[in-house]
């Protein structure tokens, strides 16, 4: 027991050390083939070349597909047109027909 203006102890316990977590980082840093995509020695890697070539493939399908379509469009924009002209031509005839 403590009497008045006496701090009052804890009793502790002594606990056995944790080992602490292993902070290692687990990241590593990309080598400069991976960057650049060449060797030391100036070499293209595989991985490089391939992705180019993909690259380059991708592309042109791309620009065969835009090629394809755009005759496409361009034949719809026509019938448009032509159907328009012919609705034009049709309510031109209903209003003489009506008079107005």
């Amino acid at each position: 027991m403590t009497t008045p203006g006496e701090p009052e102890y804890i009793d502790a316990e002594i606990v056995e050390a944790v080992s602490s977590p292993d902070f290692t980082p687990t990241v590593h840093a990309p080598s400069a083939e991976e960057v650049t995509g060449y060797t030391d020695s100036g070499v293209p890697t595989f991985d490089f070349v391939r992705d180019k070539i993909e690259h380059r493939t991708a592309t042109a399908d791309g620009g065969q597909f835009l090629a394809e379509s755009g005759q496409e469009a361009a034949a719809i924009d026509e019938a448009m047109a032509a159907r328009d002209d012919a609705a034009k031509r049709k309510l031109d005839e209903i209003r003489k027909s009506m008079g107005l």
